[in-house]
């Protein structure tokens, strides 16, 4: 599903002649399976969101490649990665990355929109997914009438609408309480086995890292594989 060879790094800071270069990850090789929870661990500035944010096309490697699905991604345009990401890779975040102005529908059938899916089409599968996630009695709630718990499954539903076949979290559970956080770790561990979709997961939290079939540390840049038993 990922391979990632020989990632590298670095911020530069400063003036354009005067800049200071910061490593921020060196020779990073990473692979995950179809159907696999991958979570990657690491002390705060290790370079863990650097890392989803290269895997996702927001940012480009100074070196290295990345697959995903097949498919060279590490080349393309703004562009190709706005489609490539519509088909293939949904995105969970810690503050949910809901728009304000839109009701939980109208967020949930966004990407949908971006696809030219067809109204009537649209409504039946956002109605479905609404309901997957048990937030279709608050479909017509904007999202600072949700709590955290219900922002989190209305960001879930959003990511799940296109049915993607990999799924990028970064720090899912950051913004929710403990009941919510286990609820939303058990939906995870259902999509994960019910549909097979691949999870990587950037996270702090030893509970969220717990539930991966592989955790991995980031540390000074460069990533140690571990065990499923081994401590974050």
């Amino acid at each position: 599903m990922i391979t990632v060879k020989q990632l590298e790094h670095e911020f530069r800071i400063g003036k354009k002649g005067k800049e200071t270069i910061v490593p921020v990850l060196r020779d990073v090789n990473l692979t995950v399976n179809a159907g696999e929870i991958v979570a990657v661990v690491g002390r705060s500035g290790s370079g863990k969101s650097t890392l989803l944010n290269l895997i996702s096309g927001y940012i480009a490697p100074v070196q290295g490649k990345i697959m995903i699905n097949g498919t060279d991604v590490t080349g393309m345009s703004e562009g190709e990665w706005a489609d490539f990401r519509l088909e293939n890779i949904g995105f969970i975040f810690q503050s949910f990355q809901l728009i304000p102005t839109m009701t939980a529908f109208e967020n949930v059938q966004l990407p949908l929109v971006f696809k030219g899916v067809k109204e009537v089409d649209r409504k039946i599968q956002t109605e479905t997914m609404l309901k997957k996630v048990g937030l279709w009695e608050f479909k017509d709630h904007y999202p600072g009438e949700l709590s955290g718990g219900q922002q989190q499954r209305v960001s879930i539903a959003r990511a799940l609408i296109v049915h993607p076949p990999l799924i990028l979290a970064d720090e899912p559970t950051g913004s929710l309480d403990s009941e919510n956080e286990r609820a939303l770790l058990s939906f995870i561990q259902q999509l994960n086995r019910e549909e097979n979709i691949t999870f990587l997961i950037i996270t702090h939290d030893e509970e969220v890292a717990n539930i991966a079939h592989r955790k991995i540390t980031i540390s000074d840049g460069r990533l140690v594989e571990g065990s499923d038993t081994d401590e974050i």
